[in-house]
């Protein structure tokens, strides 16, 4: 199995004043790594819309990926994100958040706790087949079309017109 995290972990924050944002993404294998300095991942449909707003904002985010197994490790991407909307919702996948990474660094990883992975929650899923399609653009238009700051986060006419 691999050691890393089966979850990524991004941290994000408005520019001035706001509520600092970290979140859970993934599954892991939507992580995508494009080239040497570019990664992105499937931004699903959830309850907020903060890394979102934040990177429409200013761009600023950070990759966290912890080893839960194995030899103790974290490592951390700093970059610069940008959103790039998907056109339909319905599948739950409101965009796909591309990171040019500005920083690599890593670090021992000492005070990540060791833990088995018992395999992904079915809620999400649940969740999404629920709502169906229609539903689900619906809870975007709702939803997602600004953060806990007000900052502008989805909504589905922005995502036809991008």
């Amino acid at each position: 199995m691999d050691p890393f995290a089966k979850t990524i972990l991004c941290g994000t924050a408005p520019s001035e004043g706001g509520h600092v944002n970290v979140s859970p993404k993934g599954p892991i294998e939507s992580l995508r790594i494009l080239d040497s300095h570019t990664i992105e991942y499937d931004d699903w449909i959830g309850s907020g819309i903060e890394t979102v707003a934040h990177l429409q904002e200013n761009g600023r985010i950070c990759v966290m990926l912890c080893a839960f197994e194995g030899p103790p490790k974290i490592l951390r991407l700093h970059g610069r994100g940008e959103v790039l909307p998907t056109l339909d919702t319905g599948g739950g996948i409101r965009a796909v958040v591309r990171i040019h990474v500005e920083r690599i660094a890593d670090s021992c990883g000492y005070g990540v706790p060791l833990m088995d992975y018992q395999g992904e929650r079915p809620q999400p899923q649940k969740w999404r087949d629920q709502k169906g399609p229609e539903g689900l653009r619906q809870y975007v238009q709702v939803h997602n079309a600004s953060s806990i700051d007000g900052l502008p986060g989805l909504s589905q006419e922005r995502n036809l017109e991008n």
